[in-house]
C-alpha cells in the first residue's frame, strides 16, 4: 500500500484522477450541505437560465438547478457503479475459479460466456432491461451480467495458470480438498487480477449505465442522474447547451479517472509493467 501511494505522489496524472475520485466520493456523501436546492424542486421563472453565481451550472427546462441535480446523481452514480462492481466480481470470479477448475463444468460454462460475450455489450445490457423492467436493481443486474463475463474470462486465464503451480499441485496431491485449493491456494493469487478488473468495470459500469439512462431504459426520469440529464437536455442543446455540457463532464471525468487508477493498479501489481513504471 505505501508503495503505491508513493507511485501515485510520483505520477502526477494518477495523483489527479484520485484527487477526482475522493471528490467524487465527498460531494455525493454530503450532498445536503453542499448543495443549497433542491434538485426535484421546479420553478418555472427560473427555467433555461445560463449558469451566474446563483445558479453555477444554470438551470433546466424545468427551472431545476444542474449543479444539485449533479451532485445528487454522484450519489446514483457510486451506487450503480458499486452494485456492478460487487455483483459482476462476486459471479465473475466465482464461474471463472471453479471452470478453471472443474474441467467439464467449465468447458460449458465457458461457451455460455463468450455468447454472452459475442454481442456487443450495450446491446446485451439492452436485452437485459427489457427483460427485467427499469430500476435501479434492475440496471446492476443487467450491466453486472456484462462485465460478469469479462471477468470469468479473465478469471478463468489466471487461474488456469495459477493450477499448473508447484504449490498447487502439492496441495492438491497431499489430499486437500477443492474448497480449500480455489479458497486457500487460488482465491489468494488472484487479488492482482481482481483489483484491476474492479476499477475498469467501475468505469465501463458508469458509462453504461449513463447510456441506459440516455435511452429511457435506467432509472425513472425523474431521479437526478447524469444520463437522465443528459437525455432531458438533449432537446435543448442550441438554446441552452449547458444542460448536457455539465453531465457530460462529470462523467469523462469520473470514467476518465477509474481508467487512470486501473492503470496505475495494473502497472503497479503486474510484474511485466514494474520496470515501466521505475522509468516514469
Amino acid at each position: 500500500m505505501i508503495k503505491i501511494i508513493k507511485v501515485i505522489l510520483k505520477r502526477k496524472i494518477a495523483l489527479i484522477g484520485v484527487i477526482i475520485l475522493f471528490l467524487l466520493a465527498f460531494v455525493s456523501i454530503f450532498a445536503p450541505l453542499i448543495t443549497k436546492y433542491d434538485p426535484m424542486a421546479i420553478n418555472a421563472i427560473e427555467r433555461l437560465k445560463p449558469p451566474d453565481a446563483k445558479h453555477w451550472f444554470g438551470t433546466d427546462n424545468y427551472g431545476r438547478d444542474i449543479h444539485s441535480r449533479i451532485i445528487y446523481g454522484s450519489r446514483l452514480t457510486i451506487i450503480g457503479g458499486f452494485g456492478v462492481v460487487v455483483f459482476s466480481i462476486f459471479f465473475g470470479v466465482f464461474i471463472g475459479a471453479t471452470s478453471a477448475y472443474f474441467k467439464n463444468y467449465g468447458l460449458i460454462m465457458m461457451r455460455l460466456i463468450d455468447i454472452i460475450m459475442a454481442f456487443p455489450s450495450l446491446i446485451v445490457a439492452l436485452v437485459f432491461m427489457v427483460i427485467l423492467g427499469r430500476g435501479l436493481m434492475n440496471v446492476i443486474i443487467a450491466v453486472g451480467i456484462v462485465h460478469l463475463a469479462r471477468t470469468a474470462r479473465i478469471i478463468y486465464g489466471s487461474t488456469l495458470k495459477i493450477i499448473e503451480e508447484t504449490y498447487v499441485k502439492a496441495a492438491i496431491s497431499v489430499g486437500a480438498t477443492d474448497n480449500r485449493v480455489l479458497l486457500y491456494e487460488i482465491l489468494p493469487n488472484l487479488i492482482s487480477p481482481i483489483a484491476v478488473q474492479i476499477t475498469f468495470t467501475f468505469a465501463l459500469s458508469i458509462l453504461q449505465i449513463a447510456s441506459l439512462d440516455y435511452l429511457g431504459l435506467g432509472v425513472s426520469p425523474q431521479i437526478p442522474s447524469w444520463g437522465n440529464m443528459l437525455s432531458e437536455g438533449r432537446v435543448y442543446i442550441v438554446r441552452a447547451p449547458w444542460l448536457v455540457i455539465f453531465p457530460g463532464i462529470f462523467i469523462a471525468l469520473v470514467v476518465l479517472s477509474f481508467n487512470i487508477v486501473g492503470d496505475l493498479l495494473r502497472d503497479e501489481l503486474d510484474p511485466r509493467f514494474r520496470s515501466q513504471i521505475q522509468g516514469v
